[in-house]
């Protein structure tokens, strides 16, 4: 019983509403067509209005999607020219690979640049010095472009870079697209500048190694005197 009153109640309630809805609407259509006279041009304002604010509104939309296209070409095309320039570094020995990462440290203000080039180096493969003095060492791994960085080798170079050469900054550069997850991890966790091949592919076309620092880890090290 109690849930059929209110059912009931419900529909009466719909249809008071209804129709007052109803009267409303026959009373604003009634004031309208008196008014007509002063109500048509406040009407055609709000109808341009509408019409330019969905012309623009358009407008808006297609120049948003043109600048994202645009955005995505141009990461395409730099990807790809990342690439091109990869080719020439896939086809380096590893020895000349390391030779090859000392010229671009040195390009980009390093001094008293040394590569290793032998086995049993500690991980040292490029050892320099910023102009501020900080020092740079550097592991080098020439690794097929679909494979990973492993936790492992990460450990190895953590373990040296600084315990064993001081490095103010240490920078792990490979040709491999990745890191694993725990390498990169360890890699954020003690400061190490991790370079995969996309970044490693912009050091190649220009971008300056101190640019690349800050993109894993907290810190490139206190700047301190050149040695002598």
């Amino acid at each position: 019983m109690a849930a059929r009153r209110r059912r009931r109640l419900r529909k009466r309630t719909r249809r008071q509403v209804q129709g007052w809805g109803g009267v409303a609407a026959l009373a604003a259509a009634l004031w309208v067509a008196v008014n007509w006279a002063a109500v048509w041009p406040v009407l055609a304002v709000v109808s341009a209005l509408f019409v330019l604010g969905g012309v623009g509104w358009g407008l808006w939309r297609a120049h948003r999607r043109a600048v994202g296209e645009d955005r995505h070409w141009r990461a395409q095309e730099e990807a790809r020219a990342r690439e091109l320039s990869m080719t020439e570094v896939d086809a380096l020995s590893w020895q000349e690979f390391e030779r090859y990462v000392a010229e671009l440290c040195r390009r980009d203000g390093c001094t008293k640049v040394v590569v290793s080039g032998k086995s049993g180096d500690l991980g040292a493969d490029v050892i320099g010095y910023f102009s501020d003095g900080r020092k740079l060492v550097v592991q080098c791994k020439k690794y097929a472009p679909h494979r990973s960085v492993s936790s492992q080798d990460m450990q190895k170079f953590v373990g040296t870079a600084r315990l064993e050469h001081g490095a103010d900054v240490a920078l792990f550069v490979t040709t491999c697209r990745t890191f694993t997850r725990d390498a990169l991890g360890l890699a954020v966790r003690q400061d190490i500048v991790a370079v995969h091949r996309d970044l490693l592919g912009a050091w190649v076309r220009g971008a300056h190694l101190e640019t690349l620092i800050p993109l894993s880890g907290s810190g490139g090290g206190a700047a301190r005197r050149p040695p002598a």
